[in-house]
């Protein structure tokens, strides 16, 4: 069951990368969307991000929207919790906090105290994330392409002739 699910997720993110890496959008771009997508999906959200998705779409022409909506299957609900639980831990480590229920105020301090150490280790995890997220679909976009071109026989210089000849 659970196999049977990471392999559904698996083959909906290459799907979703596949299409992106076929668009005419730059690798650049590509990436960059990807990035922009990992970002905002590893953000507590509370749901909102793929509406977030829709309204940088309509604003930026160079936003892929594949690329984009791959980003949501990679940070499906089996990496959330986790993502969620580093970011609490990453933020009481940097606030130098003790742990929420040992905290001796009132519930609203308490509250407080959680709030600052998600949202401070979140945004830390997210933009790391879209860092590597950026790099590693750059590389892949490069890579696709490159052994696309190899295997229609179309290579850079021949295209780069073909302007030339009558």
């Amino acid at each position: 069951m659970v196999r049977e699910r990471l392999a559904d997720y698996r083959d909906r993110v290459r799907g979703q990368l596949l299409a992106a890496f076929r668009e005419e959008h730059t690798p650049h771009q590509v990436a960059a969307s990807f990035a922009v997508g990992i970002f905002i999906t590893a953000m507590p959200t509370g749901g909102l991000g793929v509406g977030l998705f829709f309204v940088l779409i309509s604003i930026w022409s160079w936003i892929s929207k594949p690329a984009i909506f791959a980003s949501v299957a990679v940070l499906n609900p089996f990496v959330k919790p986790v993502i969620y639980l580093a970011s609490f831990k990453l933020g009481a480590v940097l606030l130098g906090s003790e742990s929420v229920g040992s905290l001796d105020g009132t519930a609203t301090e308490s509250a407080w105290v959680a709030i600052q150490q998600l949202l401070l280790g979140n945004l830390i995890i997210a933009v790391a994330l879209s860092a590597i997220g950026y790099v590693t679909v750059l590389h892949l976009t490069r890579a696709h392409r490159r052994r696309s071109r190899r295997q229609t026989g179309t290579s850079l210089l021949s295209i780069v002739i073909g302007f030339f000849r009558r």
